[in-house]
């Protein structure tokens, strides 16, 4: 079994890091423990170490990570040859391999380091850590022949080296060139190839990297605002009019300080999102006024202005130097990466090739990853009704980035844009919808009054429901015109499904709606239901509860063994609160005689099977139970609160079961990773036919 992917390449600005993060995001969907190490390193910060550390909350020790640096390594290797220096290597790589179920190796990065063949040294060190190779090729600026011819150099290099080849990646190629550039290479190699476009994005500094590579003063703007990629310059020395036509979305405007006019006009543009800008860059070291500081936080709250000591012409140079690079601080970046990565990777194909055996285990991030890749694999569109939201335009900008599904967001256009704009957010790949204003209103209010004209209602009257974003997003779903529904994260649980209960209803063998979290504990997922609907469930709707919840539990991957959960196990209980979970158990069994389910249970019994053997011996759900059914509201709230809390779990939910079509509720206090993973929930509920009335 391959237990180590070695990441190289041939040359420096091949853009590799963006490879070894996806693969980073395979490797830590199949295992819980990946070690990452690095031969050689630089003196000072090693950032995609930092990345990778910040966003797979790896453990590992910084000091293991690395074999040596770049000048002891050549210091050594001209003094005692390549044999020593590579047995000290190898020395270092074991020691992390025994702790690990796989590691990730970085290879060494071609710039300065005064190594002889640098090349046959990362083979070299590939075979001796027994690693698999997968290098990648830079595109930039070449000529598609060139590319094509560079690649199969690299390939060949390797494989004459013995290396054992896993697939090669060609970066950064110009996208007119990257369909040809495959079809070639396919022909011609013995292992996959897969080629990525350049993403200008990537090599974009962010206006943070900007401000400290210049040393600048930050005179106005906000975390979200320093975060923006600064896609293009614009220097500014016209006259307004001429200034103006001259912007271009996500551009830095570089300008002298004392030029308050274009300052004032690039913010108002801004505002106007005519376009949208990163920021403001100011310099010889002029500030404007404070009256007029206070202006331009007005017109445009959170967009960054800077100021920089040296004049236009050498800052100029210094900012056509600067390069966007993947580092924790740039989260953004990072999901553009794993966006690129994934749309023109086969992961199922390469994480095949590295034969990365399952650990068994599901941790929490295990089961997010798998969410995104399950959304992925056959895009849903899923509305957001509440578009002027942060942290819905936050987690549409991962989800955009990341490819998971097609979005539509409700509510005022403009109002939606500015705050786009003010957080740094491309919503150029998401549909915006305002229902005060669309087309689609006169035809939604028509179905809506015939929906509901026993209850009194009017065209008249639907025409102002259903400019409601709820309503509204509802209406698209049951149009087809969107798959799901996100919202909550202002509105209320009732705001949110109760059109969902009056336009999709039910499904035809669905007695009601009900909810499920999925509760990931340290090394596995719990599915709980119900903790959010229903009060106090009868048997009969408690064992449809347990149906569903069964349906549900299989369809994220989960393996349905079902828990009637009371206060007392098997025959040892009596009572009403009892008896009626005995007879919601018999009742699930008799509907569905294959499906695993125990109970009345305790929830000690249900999960722990040294508690199981005394309480329910032989029993194929006690001891092992998946999915845990609470006999009221009141139980089962308190219970996933208590387990959040108490035992860290994280609580993705409430995933609501029942409807004819995917409309889920977000907590009010949601975070922006929560509404990523209820999107991806939907998408991934979307995937499954609706049933026919």
């Amino acid at each position: 079994m391959t237990r180590s992917v070695y990441v190289t390449g041939i040359d420096r600005g091949d853009g590799r890091q963006v490879v070894e993060l996806g693969v980073m995001e395979l490797l830590t969907r199949q295992v819980d423990r990946v070690g990452v190490f690095r031969p050689l390193v630089h003196d000072g910060p090693d950032r995609l170490f930092d990345l990778l550390r910040a966003r797979y909350r790896l453990t590992q020790d910084a000091s293991s990570v690395y074999g040596m640096d770049y000048v002891e390594a050549s210091a050594l290797q001209a003094e005692k040859g390549t044999d020593e220096l590579v047995s000290r290597i190898v020395d270092r790589f074991h020691q992390v391999a025994r702790e690990y179920e796989v590691v990730l190796v970085l290879g060494t990065d071609f710039a300065d380091t005064q190594l002889p063949d640098e090349l046959a040294l990362n083979a070299r060190l590939a075979n001796e850590f027994g690693a698999s190779v997968l290098p990648v090729v830079g595109g930039k600026n070449q000529s598609a022949e060139s590319v094509r011819a560079e690649a199969r150099n690299a390939y060949r290099a390797y494989e004459a080296l013995g290396c054992d080849l896993l697939a090669l990646v060609v970066n950064r190629v110009a996208a007119e060139d990257r369909e040809v550039i495959g079809e070639r290479l396919e022909a011609r190699l013995q292992v996959p190839c897969y080629v990525l476009p350049d993403e200008p994005a990537l090599a974009a500094p962010t206006v943070a990297q900007i401000t400290h590579a210049l040393d600048g003063k930050v005179l106005l703007g906000d975390d979200a605002g320093l975060a923006r990629d600064a896609l293009d310059f614009v220097f500014g020395g016209a006259m307004l009019p001429n200034f103006l036509n001259a912007l271009t979305p996500g551009c830095l405007v570089v300008t002298p300080g004392d030029r308050a006019d274009l300052v004032v006009g690039a913010l108002a543009a801004h505002n106007a999102g005519t376009p949208p800008i990163a920021g403001v860059l100011l310099t010889l070291n002029e500030r404007p006024s404070q009256e007029i500081l206070r202006l331009a936080e007005r017109l445009a709250p959170g967009t960054p202005v800077i100021s920089v000591a040296g004049n236009s012409f050498p800052t100029a140079a210094e900012l056509f130097a600067l390069e966007g690079k993947l580092n924790a601080a740039t989260p953004r970046k990072a999901e553009t990466a794993l966006g690129l990565f994934e749309r023109h990777v086969d992961s199922a194909e390469l994480l095949k090739r590295v034969e990365v055996s399952g650990s068994g285990k599901v941790t929490p991030m295990m089961f997010e990853h798998k969410l995104i890749e399950q959304a992925r694999s056959d895009k849903r569109r899923v509305v957001l009704p509440e578009g002027t939201e942060d942290r819905v335009l936050r987690a549409a900008d991962v989800l955009l980035r990341r490819g998971v599904c097609d979005l539509t967001l409700l509510g005022d256009t403009e109002a939606i844009r500015k705050k786009a704009a003010d957080l740094g957010i491309d919503l150029s790949g998401a549909q915006i919808i305002d229902p005060a204003t669309s087309e689609l209103r006169a035809t939604f209010a028509e179905s809506y009054a015939q929906m509901r004209a026993h209850k009194g209602m009017t065209v008249e009257l639907a025409n102002d429901v259903v400019v409601d974003v709820n309503y509204f997003g509802t209406l698209m779903v049951q149009t087809g015109l969107a798959d799901g529904m996100v919202s909550g994260s202002v509105h209320s649980t009732a705001a949110t499904i109760r059109p969902a209960f009056e336009i999709i209803k039910t499904k035809p063998d669905a007695k009601i709606v009900s909810s499920v979290f999925f509760m990931c504990l340290a090394d596995k997922v719990l599915v709980y239901g119900d903790c959010a609907v229903n009060p106090d469930p009868n048997a009969e709707q408690l064992a449809d509860i347990a149906l569903q919840s069964a349906v549900t539990a299989e369809q994220f991957g989960v393996e349905p063994r079902i828990a009637m959960l009371s206060y007392s196990t098997g025959t040892s209980g009596k009572g009403a609160d009892v008896d009626k979970v005995r007879e919601a158990t018999e009742l699930a069994r008799s509907q569905n005689p294959a499906l695993k389910i125990e109970g009345p249970i305790q929830y000690d019994a249900a999960v722990e099977p040294s508690v199981a053997a005394t309480k329910l011996p032989g029993s194929e759900v006690a001891g092992q139970a998946s999915v845990l059914i609470f006999p009221d509201l009141n139980t089962g709230n308190n219970t996933y609160k208590a387990v959040q809390r108490s035992a860290g779990a994280i609580a993705v939910g409430p995933v609501l079961q029942g409807l004819r079509k995917p409309v889920n509720d977000l907590s009010r206090g949601a975070l922006v990773q929560d509404i990523v993973n209820t999107v991806a929930i939907t998408a991934i509920q979307a995937q499954t036919p609706a049933p026919s009335a």
